[in-house]
């Protein structure tokens, strides 16, 4: 496998990482421990890479369904934080 095998998930991978960043500021902002938080986000990243590593070998044939749903869902976590944040949800 190269690089060229996750071409298809290159969106997912930018907006991801943008939407950790901004659940990771909701943590900061509700006054969680920024240790327990990075040691969570830690986690969280190496399970992403694991899962991204060898599920491509399976998901690239449904790369675009995949891109698809995984945009959708980052379009909606970012609308719902945004909504916390101007404190309407």
């Amino acid at each position: 496998m190269n690089l060229k095998d996750y071409a298809p998930f290159t969106g997912l991978l930018i907006f991801g990482n943008i939407e950790n960043l901004i659940l990771a500021s909701q943590g900061a902002v509700a006054g969680v421990d920024p240790f327990i938080l990075g040691g969570l986000s830690l986690i969280a990243v190496i399970i992403w890479l694991l899962i991204g590593t060898y599920g491509t070998k399976v998901a690239i044939q449904y790369a675009d369904y995949i891109e698809i749903i995984g945009g959708v869902a980052i379009i909606l976590l970012g609308m719902q934080s945004m909504l916390e944040a101007c404190g309407i949800i």
